[in-house]
């Protein structure tokens, strides 16, 4: 505590508060044309070569359980994401060559007619 020499009256100092706070919001990418043994595991190894995976997510047939062949891996902030489209879009993963993309929301795809 200070006291202000003009007022004469105490003044209680705050830390300095930094003027510009960043935040890092997540991204989330699509990977689609995955071989169908393509393992969570597998693309959270693969993918934590460009940043931060918070999540792994492979879409899997109700049915069979098998995968669809796509998934969803979400990228601690957008320069890790864009580091990932980068390093693995058109990545070759067994025999296939991967598509890597930011998610669109589901609003936002067109319906295939």
């Amino acid at each position: 505590m200070a006291v202000d020499p003009v007022k004469g009256l105490a003044v209680i100092l705050f830390p300095a508060v930094p003027e510009k706070v960043v935040f890092q919001m997540e991204v989330k990418l699509y990977v689609g044309n995955l071989p169908k043994s393509t393992t969570e595991e597998e693309l959270k190894t693969l993918f934590t070569q460009a940043g931060a995976v918070s999540l792994v997510e492979l879409v899997k047939d109700r049915t069979s359980g098998e995968s669809k062949g796509f998934g969803f891996i979400t990228m601690g902030g957008q320069s890790e994401a864009d580091k990932a489209i980068g390093m693995f879009n058109a990545y070759s993963l067994g025999d296939r060559q991967i598509k890597v993309n930011v998610a669109k929301p589901k609003e936002d795809r067109v319906k295939a007619g």
